[in-house]
């Protein structure tokens, strides 16, 4: 089940500068991005490159990143931010998300043939500068079945601005990678 990232007007800024977005990306090394840290829901190379982790701003990254790092500083209720790297043979297992407190939105940044992402029975492929959001809680399932790697910024921010986000202890011990990359 997607929703229409129209009806989330602060993302707007985001699609419309996608480019530059693209860019920072294209200008980190792939030493910066460590592996997605939940390993038993996929198979392959899902790896991240956070810029906010939780709520807290990841200052060592934002600093690789200053055009994303202010674009996505302005989204309100803003939880997570970062790129979401699959490489080629990839495939995220379906699973839901921990809390309906928050919803996703995925920016297609790096968007080859063969990628997707299953939400509920709806099935949709990233291109560039597209915007879409889903509820992180509905099943989902993403694949990379093409030859190059795809790369999307992922997104959590806040269902009510006003609302503290509760997510499990096992997963809030997550740490990004310290220290300059």
């Amino acid at each position: 089940m997607f929703i229409e990232s129209t009806e989330f007007p602060f993302l707007a800024p985001l699609a419309h500068d996608w480019q530059s977005v693209r860019d920072e990306l294209l200008a980190l090394r792939s030493s910066y991005f460590m592996q997605w840290p939940e390993r038993d829901i996929y198979q392959g190379n899902w790896s991240v490159f956070g810029l906010y982790n939780f709520g807290n701003r990841i200052d060592e990254h934002c600093a690789l990143c200053p055009r994303t790092a202010k674009l996505v500083g302005d989204i309100p209720g803003l939880v997570t931010a970062g790129f979401s790297s699959l490489s080629p043979g990839t495939v995220i297992a379906p699973h839901v998300g921990y809390t309906n407190q928050v919803l996703r939105s995925h920016l297609g940044l790096v968007t080859p043939e063969g990628c997707a992402i299953r939400v509920g029975r709806d099935t949709r492929s990233w291109s560039p500068g597209s915007c879409f959001v889903f509820d992180d809680t509905t099943e989902h399932e993403a694949w990379n079945r093409g030859d190059s790697t795809r790369v999307v910024l992922l997104l959590d921010f806040k269902r009510d601005l006003h609302s503290n986000v509760h997510f499990p202890d096992r997963v809030l011990a997550y740490k990004p990678v310290s220290g300059k990359p």
